[in-house]
């Protein structure tokens, strides 16, 4: 019987063997039954970045959405890319059962994420999940559980942690992680600052719309599978547009598309991977408790006094990315420079270049997912670091609606129907801090 690539990995799988041979000495790089293969599960607008439909790591060899119209539309577009004519499943089960599927790209709502990766996980397939990771804790904890015990690759799709430049930084995050690791900051808590402009208000505009009217489900579009494990209700078009973020169902507005993109990197240099803040405080607008709403200020304290200030009114300018213990601050790339700025507690400006030159870097990440995939090597960006980032905010969220929270527990559940005056976006103002339990 001829060898294949998946017999190999599975008998050594059943062997426990966690360091194989390497591929091309068996089959050759470029042979079919080399190529790890992977199927997209949904096809909105981001299954077209470039770590989904074009990524030319593995072969794409399927894709579905619940949505006729945009899995037709996916087919075309992966014969454009160069995939040929791949399958279109029924549904995401029936991709999950195809023993031809190695990995599972999940490009859905976050409403859909953990259910589906404890899902691929269960069905012996390595996963690429959108972030955020989940959108609730027990989600998230759940995924990592499933994950660690089934032995699956998972890697989360935000990266700055290990390559790219920094959101408004002008840098990687590599050298501030050397700042941090080597101790010029100091003994003692640090002060983070994610401040004015990071990206969180400008998408407040894709709040909800709580009295919107129902409308006609589009030809071909099945709803029920969309909604998923998320409670019924009426299809709109603003529901099921990327504005999909401005409701609690589905995801938590600005909050939940770009702080784990923040949170992620700051935990690794932060050198607090193995930690988690321990106390949260909010303040803000009341929150509506179906719609996601604007956010004025949500401050995470670590157990050492280090804090990490997400700016949603945009009111800290100005701000150093982190102060340290010894008053060293760290900021973004001055103009024309070649790295990050530092500047001591007297305000006078450091060489950065030169002091980066003569400390030891950071150790190397493990940054090849199909890598990590072939020679079950843990990525850089995984399900346990993934869930504690991810953790950060969904623990905000607990705070910003605590009403809500309440009432669909009391309900088992389900959402209770609300009053009229529940309806009411941003009336009056609170401030909430909640003590965080390990």
């Amino acid at each position: 019987m001829k060898a294949t690539r998946r017999g190999f990995l599975q008998a050594a799988g059943a062997a426990s063997l966690f360091s194989i041979a390497p591929a091309r000495v068996l089959w050759g790089d470029t042979a079919p039954s080399n190529q790890l293969t992977r199927a997209l599960i949904g096809f909105g607008c981001i299954a077209h970045s470039a770590n989904h439909l074009p990524f030319k790591g593995s072969r794409l060899i399927g894709l579905c959405d619940p949505w006729k119209e945009r899995q037709d539309y996916g087919l075309v577009c992966a014969e454009k890319s160069g995939w040929g004519k791949v399958k279109a499943y029924k549904n995401f089960m029936a991709l999950l059962a195809d023993k031809d599927v190695d990995i599972v790209h999940i490009c859905t709502p976050p409403h859909w994420h953990g259910c589906m990766s404890v899902m691929a996980a269960n069905a012996g397939k390595d996963i690429w999940c959108e972030k955020p990771m989940t959108r609730t804790v027990g989600e998230g904890k759940r995924v990592m559980e499933v994950v660690k015990a089934k032995k699956r690759m998972f890697r989360l799709n935000t990266w700055f942690r290990f390559q790219g430049t920094f959101y408004g930084f002008g840098t990687t995050v590599e050298p501030i992680r050397q700042v941090v690791e080597n101790g010029l900051l100091g003994k003692g808590p640090m002060k983070c600052t994610f401040g004015a402009g990071q990206g969180f208000g400008w998408k407040f505009g894709w709040s909800g719309r709580a009295n919107a009217a129902p409308e006609p489900v589009p030809a071909g579009l099945d709803w029920d599978m969309w909604l998923g494990p998320a409670p019924y209700k009426p299809y709109t078009a603003h529901r099921a547009g990327t504005s999909f973020r401005g409701y609690w169902d589905y995801d938590s507005g600005g909050l939940g598309d770009m702080a784990q993109h923040y949170l992620d990197p700051l935990q690794y240099l932060l050198c607090k991977d193995d930690t988690s803040p321990v106390k949260i405080d909010y303040k803000g607008p009341k929150q509506h408790p179906e719609c996601v709403g604007r956010f004025d200020r949500i401050t995470l304290t670590y157990d050492d006094g280090t804090t990490v200030d997400l700016d949603g009114d945009e009111t800290l300018t100005g701000e150093p990315l982190l102060r340290g213990a010894n008053g060293m601050c760290v900021y973004p790339k001055a103009k024309g420079g070649k790295t990050l700025r530092l500047v001591d507690k007297n305000g006078k400006e450091l060489d950065a270049e030169k002091i980066l030159a003569e400390l030891p870097k950071p150790a190397p990440q493990q940054t090849d997912f199909i890598d990590s995939c072939k020679n079950r090597k843990t990525f850089a960006l995984n399900e346990s670091n993934g869930f504690r980032s991810c953790t950060m905010f969904n623990l905000g969220m607990v705070r910003v609606r605590p009403r809500h929270a309440a009432r669909e527990e009391r309900s088992g559940g389900r959402p209770l129907p609300l009053p009229v005056h529940a309806l009411a976006v941003g009336q009056g103002d609170v401030g909430l801090s909640e003590r965080l339990k390990d």
